[in-house]
């Protein structure tokens, strides 16, 4: 049987020192250097860190114009295409103009029509006038025949009764009292046909008169153009002369045609959306940051912003320019429902609107729905 004897290697004691004497060495320079790291960190985070938020859930939005036609017609011409950029006041679409055209014309033909009527009244007044002096004088006339036959009529009466006491003595024959008698009867008709002149001529210088001022009233403190009836033509001229320039359809804004959807021929009804214009000098950034990131950011902090669209060797400033009325959740088109039992807090974003500078957008122009990373500045809350 043979005896297996396992031989222990002599360790230098002096070896095993000096290997634990570099180990510690190098836990304390490893240890040091985390200490600094962790030290500088703490610092960078105190000085600068903290005094930042940041998030890359932003987006570029706009106040994007819809452009709705506003009078029924179909469209004759299109003169923009998608894509296309286009000034304020450039015509996009012409639409039919001879229903325009004719409405206009008949307008106009119903103001000069008020302008005649107003005229014809100023000189009716005249006219009028002319007749309440005419029947004045004619009052005054038969007033003056009415005394006369007053006194035809007294003379008469005299006339008869002296020969009515006169007859029984036989000094006037029978032949001259029937001839005072007729007389008499005929004066007395005479009075009364004086009495209905009179009237008459009372009744048409009323008449007159009421003319006249049912007229005056019409055209008193007015002139041609500020006559009721001139005004209300002038009104749908105007209305008409509208719709005709609306038959050119103009661009509201400056901006990129997008979602054109109108074509030659196509009746349009007022009210639908043709085209939309994004206006890519007035855009601003959606910037949705975390709850707990918004504690001390306040409206006007400034802050940068970087594209995906041109890296960060373009930087964009602008401001915090509002706060959204409530988190992105609540405001989706189906909210959450957090009312069940098996419930789990998750931490909501909250969309801040940020202005960008306009000259910085001109030089280097963003499109809606780019990605943007925002960081704002908050060492002055």
């Amino acid at each position: 049987m043979s005896e297996t004897i396992s031989e222990t290697p002599d360790v230098d004691p002096a070896l095993t020192a000096s290997r634990k004497a570099k180990r510690k060495v190098w836990l304390t320079r490893l240890a040091i250097a985390l200490a600094v790291i962790a030290i500088v960190w703490g610092a960078w985070y105190g000085l600068v860190a903290r005094n930042y938020v940041s998030t890359d859930n932003a987006y570029v939005n706009a106040q994007m114009a819809q452009v709705t036609p506003l009078i029924a017609a179909p469209a004759v011409e299109v003169l923009v295409k998608d894509t296309q950029q286009v000034k304020a006041g450039d015509v996009l679409v012409r639409l039919e103009q001879a229903d325009a055209r004719a409405a206009l014309a008949a307008a106009e033909a119903e103001l000069a029509a008020a302008r005649r009527r107003f005229r014809q009244s100023v000189a009716n007044n005249s006219a009028l006038a002319a007749q309440v002096d005419t029947s004045s004088a004619g009052l005054v006339q038969v007033q003056a025949q009415y005394r006369t036959a007053l006194a035809e009529h007294e003379k008469a009466r005299i006339d008869l009764r002296r020969r009515e006491s006169a007859a029984p003595s036989g000094a006037v024959s029978g032949e001259e009292l029937t001839q005072a008698r007729k007389a008499y009867a005929t004066t007395l008709a005479a009075l009364d046909a004086a009495r209905g002149a009179i009237d008459q001529a009372g009744a048409s210088r009323r008449a007159a008169q009421g003319q006249l001022a049912a007229n005056d009233a019409l055209v008193r403190g007015s002139s041609e153009e500020t006559d009721p009836a001139v005004l209300a033509a002038k009104a749908r001229r105007d209305s008409a002369q509208l719709d005709l320039d609306r038959t050119e359809i103009r661009a509201p804004i400056d901006g990129v045609v997008s979602r054109l959807q109108v074509q030659v021929g196509q009746r349009l009804n007022p009210g639908q959306t043709i085209m939309v214009i994004v206006p890519l000098t007035k855009v601003y950034v959606e910037a949705n940051f975390k709850e707990g990131q918004l504690r001390r950011v306040r409206l006007g902090m400034p802050a940068s912003l970087t594209a995906d669209l041109y890296g960060s060797d373009v930087t964009y400033h602008g401001k915090v320019a509002g706060f959204s009325g409530g988190t992105g959740a609540s405001m989706a088109v189906i909210p959450a429902q957090n009312a069940t039992g098996n419930w789990i807090k998750v931490v909501q974003r909250l969309p801040v609107r940020i202005e960008l500078d306009p000259e910085e957008l001109k030089r280097h122009p963003l499109r809606v729905g780019l990605s943007m990373e925002v960081e704002i500045d908050v060492s002055g809350g």
